[in-house]
């Protein structure tokens, strides 16, 4: 009973993959983010090693969690009592946290008992609203979408940087995600007379689920509509390919992209809060 704790991609597949793979919408991140560690190692997103976890309550999974440094912990839907265990937990194992991202309530929960545990100072990092396909509805823009190739991995490291810093202000190196996404299919470029204007990337199916992932239209191609164009075009693209599901996440602070999501065939599902952790409390 309690938390278990791992760093066995394996065992935790063998473990908890199923619970995850249930509910593949509300667990699309971790599911995703598992598929990648499987795929590209337990480095895959920084120098330190991954970690993993799952909750086991009457000799069943109720719950999971995936941490890899830098990036903050990623919480599965699980009961308010497994979140608050968790917390304490890594708190005792003093483990080092950025923060954690899961759906609104349990993530509050977890930054609440955090801060009572280790005094660390909390701060909402982001809201986000996740969104599924109903119906794809591809705008009328001019151009067309076509899957990124090796010759385009410059570009494609420009402009990753170039929306990290937007976001982060401290770009990291994203060679390995660009190659890993390049060999699998997983980045499309929406290109006008020729010339690349904007980038819709998507994960690994997992669970007959896909999550549409990064977004990208540089500044001096922005509002033409490119950024929706490429969205839907990858929308359409994994539905053909099989997915029965296609989610994407929204930054709640930007009403255009949300009214966007809209426009072309999304339906709002659900909340999530990003919390950051730092400094100590007074």
């Amino acid at each position: 009973m309690g938390w278990v704790m791992t760093g066995d991609i394996a065992e935790y597949d063998a473990t908890a993959g199923f619970f995850l793979r249930s509910r593949p919408v509300e667990n699309t991140v971790l599911i995703t983010v598992a598929e990648s560690l499987r795929a590209r190692g337990l480095t895959a997103y920084g120098d330190a090693p991954a970690v993993m976890g799952f909750f086991l309550s009457t000799g069943c999974v109720a719950g999971a969690f995936v941490h890899t440094p830098p990036f903050p912990l990623l919480l599965s839907a699980m009961p308010a009592q497994a979140v608050t265990e968790l917390a304490k937990t890594l708190a005792a194992e003093r483990r080092r946290l950025a923060g954690v991202t899961g759906r609104h309530q349990l993530a509050e929960i977890f930054a609440e008992r955090w801060r009572a545990e280790t005094g660390s100072g909390c701060t909402i990092w982001e809201r986000r609203r996740l969104y599924r396909l109903e119906e794809v509805r591809v705008p009328d823009t001019p151009g067309r979408a076509r899957l990124a190739e090796p010759a385009d991995r410059d570009l494609l490291l420009d402009w990753y940087h170039d929306a990290e810093r937007e976001i982060r202000k401290r770009p990291g190196d994203h060679a390995a995600a660009v190659d890993d996404r390049i060999a699998y299919g997983g980045l499309t470029l929406w290109e006008r007379d020729g010339t690349p204007v904007a980038l819709a990337g998507q994960t690994r199916m997992v669970a007959g689920m896909a999550r549409i992932a990064p977004v990208y239209t540089p500044p001096e191609h922005r509002r033409h509509g490119y950024g929706a164009a490429a969205t839907a075009a990858v929308g359409r693209a994994v539905v053909e390919a099989g997915a029965e599901e296609v989610v994407v996440f929204a930054d709640l602070a930007n009403p255009g992209i949300n009214a966007i999501h809209r426009r072309i065939g999304f339906q709002p599902l659900d909340d999530y809060l990003v919390i950051s952790f730092g400094g100590r409390r007074a």
